[in-house]
């Protein structure tokens, strides 16, 4: 068993154009003062961080995490979220995700997936500078447009979008396999991978190959009504990160999985801070504790209700209040009586 580390924060929704959100010196400060001892870094914010110098320069790196250090915050991991999502793009997606990409390579989906590729690569070898053994990413979706089988799809229609999404992803894998990093897929809707059998069917598409992990997030689960629980024990020896989030699911007469395309407010699935959803956090804990997760529990705090400031301050303390510090002792040690080998052949009526 192992202690969890933690808590960590996600940055990504807190970077921002005023202060203390808008530079890596204010925004560790910050996180530090809410009472985190780590923080996720969104790769793709140069507000907070240059990805490019990142990859080249094992200093730039060290004066990064030196800098954090400082101000009392250790860097868990680095994402390229927005990246990842880029590897694949259906036709269907191109506006809506242009804005993920540099402006360079917008309009343009054959120069725009060769950028988020080297992207997540770059990202990858910045982590083993760092001496980060897992990174988060998305998978991106080729085949998400037809999650719904209506009209009927033709045979081999998915299997052929698994198949080209592996290829795409297998050198940015082998790429991290040279950089002894772990890629850490957020399993999400949205993404081709986005439950277990998806990922199961990426997986095998890869070779099994030792770098595709995943990065485990109840609340995606509570809203598709998948057993979370379960998820980890069947994962286990997968799951190599985990962002802590919250969600409730309230279906009624007139609403259910898909919520009738209305705002986040009024679905009947919904994100929450910690603490106002649904989310058996308890039992997480105690899985992830025997089952020798050895990574960090990461904030990512998504309402739509709360203040996210509010919600940031309140987290760190919910994690604390979770993670579990393993025994080295059983509880019954009192009772040993002490045996050898004789003893035991005696009890056992064999000797």
């Amino acid at each position: 068993m192992k202690t969890i580390k933690g808590p960590a924060l996600f940055l990504a929704q807190f970077a921002g154009d005023e202060a203390p959100f808008n530079s890596w010196d204010s925004i560790t400060k910050w996180a530090a003062d809410c009472g985190y001892k780590g923080v996720q870094v969104p790769s793709w914010d140069n507000r907070l961080i240059d990805l490019a110098k990142a990859a080249d320069s094992k200093d730039y790196c060290d004066e990064f995490k030196g800098k954090a250090a400082e101000n009392g915050v250790a860097v868990t991991e680095l994402s390229t979220h927005l990246q990842g999502q880029l590897v694949a793009v259906h036709p269907a997606y191109d506006t809506a995700f242009d804005g993920f990409a540099a402006p360079s390579v917008q309009g343009n989906p054959e120069a725009r997936q060769q950028w988020a590729v080297d992207q997540v690569k770059m990202a990858l070898t910045a982590s083993k500078h760092m001496g980060i053994g897992a990174h988060a990413t998305f998978s991106g979706a080729l085949a998400w447009p037809y999650i719904y089988p209506w009209p009927q799809r033709p045979a081999g229609l998915v299997e052929t979008a698994f198949d080209e999404l592996a290829a795409r992803w297998l050198p940015i894998l082998n790429h991290a396999e040279d950089c002894g990093v772990d890629v850490c897929y957020e399993i999400h809707p949205g993404e081709d991978l986005h439950d277990g059998v998806t990922y199961e069917m990426f997986l095998e598409r890869t070779g099994n190959h030792d770098r595709a992990c995943m990065l485990y997030d109840p609340s995606h689960y509570v809203l598709q009504c998948l057993d979370y629980l379960d998820n980890i024990d069947i994962y286990k020896d997968r799951i190599r990160m985990f962002h802590v989030k919250d969600a409730e699911f309230n279906p009624t007469g007139r609403q259910g999985v898909y919520s009738g395309y209305q705002p986040w407010v009024d679905r009947a699935g919904r994100f929450r801070s910690l603490g106002d959803g649904q989310v058996d956090f308890a039992a997480i804990f105690s899985k992830m504790a025997a089952n020798d997760f050895d990574g960090w529990a990461v904030v990512e705090w998504e309402c739509a209700i709360k203040n996210p400031e509010d919600g940031a301050r309140e987290g760190a303390q919910f994690v604390k209040d979770h993670i579990i510090r393993v025994t080295e002792r059983a509880f019954d040690d009192f009772a040993d009586g002490g045996t050898d080998l004789a003893a035991n052949r005696k009890m056992l009526g064999i000797d």
